[in-house]
């Protein structure tokens, strides 16, 4: 497991900047980054327990690569790996995918967490490098252009027996910028806000449901508008242990934009794939492997 997933990480880098596509989002935001909720946290209910060296990874192949209600690409084969000791985390997560099923160009992306999880509370910062921009490039950028990005991240969950999520993500550096009325660049401060809950039945089927908000002008609706309800998400999974560390992951989503269906002309279509960021309603299904301790 541990070599696939390094395998998996390890194919992004393989492709140079050149290779990379320079594709946009319809909205304006860049093809950029996912994020991978911290699923496991033994810590969460007891105050008391003693939290040593913990490690997790895992493969996924996913139909199509959505985050946070927008289409970002096609076919992608997405892989992670994390360790931690007392609630810090360190975490390397990784996507090679493509622009569309035509398979014209690829999408590799890695995406570097390191935060404190502990009594329900998960603090990070997460640095997005999309491979079209040097490495350490924080620099801002108009939308329709490249570039890297850096969000600090607040998720705090009531307990295991209320699996209620309340998540708060702001991007404060690298690119996302608009132009304002003189032609100026100006940084958005793009903020998503996410109400969630993880409901698990007995048979081991999870279901869990979002409702993300972004509170001013963002990437999440092209840098247009103010206040709305960017996304409305149900995702339905289930898992298989296969020993006591391993098992099989196969998952679903199904995701609304409601700015884009309220803005249909201006997204042109309620479901496009070759209008990145733009379709109104996403779906997605994944089949993958972890290993957990």
């Amino acid at each position: 497991m541990v070599a696939l997933t390094v395998l998996v990480g390890a194919l992004p880098f393989l492709f140079s900047p050149a290779a990379v596509a320079q594709e946009t989002n319809a909205n304006g935001a860049n093809t950029e980054c996912s994020e991978a909720p911290k699923e496991r946290s033994p810590w969460l209910d007891d105050p008391h327990e003693k939290i040593g060296f913990t490690y997790g990874a895992q493969a996924t192949l996913q139909a199509n690569y959505i985050w946070r209600g927008m289409y970002v690409g096609g076919l992608s084969l997405q892989g992670s790996a994390d360790v931690g000791y007392g609630g810090l985390y360190a975490d390397m997560w990784w996507n090679l995918g493509t622009t569309d099923y035509a398979f014209s160009a690829f999408l590799p992306e890695v995406d570097l967490t390191f935060g404190f999880a502990r009594w329900g509370l998960d603090l990070s910062v997460m640095y997005v490098y999309n491979f079209n921009r040097p490495f350490f490039d924080f620099a801002n950028y108009a939308p329709g252009m490249p570039g890297n990005g850096l969000e600090v991240r607040g998720r705090y969950t009531v307990s295991s027996r209320l699996p209620l999520s309340f998540l708060w993500a702001t991007r404060v550096s690298a690119r996302d910028g608009y132009l304002d009325a003189n032609g100026d660049l100006q940084r958005a401060y793009s903020t998503y806000i996410e109400l969630s809950y993880d409901h698990a039945f007995p048979s081991g089927v999870h279901l869990y449901g979002a409702l993300g908000v972004t509170p001013w002008r963002s990437m999440y609706t092209g840098y247009k508008g103010g206040a709305t309800v960017c996304n409305v998400e149900l995702r339905c999974f289930r898992s298989w242990q296969v020993s006591e560390h391993c098992g099989l992951k196969l998952s679903g989503q199904l995701m609304v934009q409601p700015y884009y269906v309220a803005h249909k002309a201006e997204s042109q279509a309620l479901y496009d794939h070759r209008q990145l960021g733009a379709p109104a309603l996403n779906a997605n299904i994944g089949f993958g492997v972890y290993l957990i301790k």
